[in-house]
């Protein structure tokens, strides 16, 4: 199941979906049922598993969409198996079991009552059984209890004669650090695009050195001048120059999803070189210190993520400067930004 939630992490849902569906999808995962509909407009074969809960009125659209929803309680259960008799078809769901996550799913004590429950409900049928590490990247203990958990539990409800088509823990940090957790459907997502996610627990050389992240971001060099010692630059005068420099505005800001949080922390790079960020991050631009750069102008790429030169700015990076996390970082980029896509195939 590839998970392309939140605009497919920033990269653009219907491009990286028809990409995906050339690629060896079996299941997409979504979000919200807006999510589903994008995918459905580019191709109707793939399964869709909503992730999250289904409002009561958004059931209806649910059912009609054939959209699998994920089931944590008895309540949910029923207005779907009412809505799907009303409406003459089947709907079958996703149940998951709250294992530590504490967002959505039932309890493993309760989770035998809700899945009788769904047995004796008509035109519903319970067809994956799934639970949600909540610290795989840096909590190996937490997650080894998860994991033993949610074992424990598929192996009673097996021998009490519950089957499922799918059952499935891992995300992309179970995938890297709780192989025997990965059961018959494994659920990416930030590894899908190409980076690592962010937690104390190691990952092999091989998989940083193999790992290419799909994304890279950048922006234009609109205007560069030369600034005098003491010179006061950007809103609340967040910045003094503690020396002549020379300075470049660049066309990105908050309002394109370059966090305000990256005042004084962040670099760029604009000809090749790493170049900080001055003062506070406005809407629509931003400063940079070219000083090095004696060759910087209007018109110049200036790089948020990705490689220039030798040198590269990954999203780890980016979060890092501003405080956040890679995931933030790439669904934070705006739907204003363009995307272009290389390769036919996503194009």
């Amino acid at each position: 199941m590839t998970v392309v939630k939140a605009d497919a992490y920033g990269h653009g849902l219907r491009q990286i979906a028809a990409l995906l569906m050339q690629a060896g999808t079996d299941i997409f995962g979504v979000a919200n049922l807006n999510e589903a509909r994008d995918i459905r407009a580019v191709g109707r074969g793939w399964p869709i598993v909503m992730l999250g809960a289904c409002l009561p009125d958004e059931v209806e659209r649910a059912v009609k969409d054939n959209v699998m929803p994920t089931l944590s309680t008895v309540d949910e259960a029923r207005r779907f198996s009412r809505t799907a008799k009303k409406l003459k078809r089947t709907v079958n769901a996703h149940v998951k079991i709250d294992t530590g996550m504490g967002r959505l799913g039932v309890a493993p004590e309760h989770a035998a009552e809700l899945l009788d429950a769904i047995a004796r409900l008509p035109n519903l049928n319970a067809v994956g059984l799934y639970s949600h590490f909540a610290s795989a990247e840096s909590d190996a203990a937490f997650s080894r209890r998860q994991r033993s958990q949610f074992n424990k539990l598929v192996k009673q409800l097996t021998a009490s004669g519950h089957t499922f088509t799918h059952v499935h823990m891992n995300n992309s940090a179970g995938l890297l650090h709780e192989p025997d957790s990965i059961y018959n459907l494994a659920r990416p997502g930030l590894l899908v695009y190409g980076v690592l996610p962010h937690g104390r627990r190691r990952v092999t050389a091989a998989m940083k050195r193999n790992l290419r992240p799909a994304l890279a971001w950048s922006c234009r060099v609109s205007l560069v001048k030369n600034i005098a010692k003491d010179t006061p630059l950007s809103y609340g005068r967040s910045f003094i120059a503690p020396r002549r420099m020379r300075v470049a505005t660049l066309t990105a800001g908050y309002g394109d999803g370059f966090m305000c949080s990256a005042a004084g922390n962040a670099k760029v790079l604009v000809g090749g070189k790493l170049c900080p960020v001055l003062g506070r991050v406005t809407m629509d631009q931003m400063l940079v210190d070219v000083s090095k750069i004696k060759s910087a102008k209007p018109g110049d790429e200036a790089v948020l993520i990705g490689r220039q030169g030798k040198q590269e700015i990954t999203a780890h990076q980016l979060a890092d400067w501003t405080g956040t996390l890679p995931l933030e970082v790439l669904t934070a980029i705006a739907y204003r930004v363009p995307r272009v896509y290389r390769g036919g195939q996503a194009a």
